[in-house]
């Protein structure tokens, strides 16, 4: 199948909103999404933009069912390693159903380690659900490793009443 990969860019939003419900939906946390396509407009294609997205494309003979031509997507961005230096963060690497096993999250997945790569980040880091073996076994094949296996990490988080509550206990100037 063809397809190409390219950076996205604001036009593309709708779609990529459109995937990230997809993904939502596929690990049963639809409820959780609260992010608009205009919130991706604004936090992804501002001065200073708080995260990079490369869409997979195909061309409008092998469009979807419902007639999309973006059938995938990787939104990563950049943080920084005290003991390593620069990384990218794959925050989602997504496509649809029935465009799978042709490519197209390798391909994806590839853009973002070279992006990763030409801005000399020394590693790409992600995260995903225990039981999403599909996605371990795939990145295995790739080279990734489980730290939670191999290094202990645990990922941890502060959101809503936990966030505000650390935020208030902020040293005030």
């Amino acid at each position: 199948m063809n397809f190409k990969v390219r950076a996205a860019t604001k036009e593309d939003c709708r779609d990529i909103s459109r995937m990230i419900m997809e993904l939502a939906v596929y690990v049963k946390m639809a409820d959780q999404v609260k992010i608009s396509h205009e919130e991706l407009e604004r936090d992804g294609f501002c001065p200073n933009p708080f995260f990079e997205c490369v869409v997979a494309e195909v061309s409008e003979e092998y469009k979807s069912k419902e007639g999309f031509t973006l059938v995938g997507y990787a939104l990563y961005f950049y943080t920084y390693s005290t003991w390593k230096g620069r990384s990218v963060y794959l925050e989602d690497l997504y496509v649809m159903p029935e465009f799978r096993g042709n490519g197209i999250g390798k391909g994806l997945l590839s853009k973002v380690a070279e992006i990763g790569k030409k801005k000399q980040c020394v590693q790409l880091q992600l995260s995903l659900f225990d039981w999403n073996t599909q996605a371990r076994n795939f990145y295995a094949a790739k080279g990734a490793q489980d730290l939670t296996e191999s290094e202990g990490w645990h990922f941890i988080r502060f959101d809503n009443q936990s966030l505000d509550n650390l935020a208030n206990e902020a040293p005030k100037d």
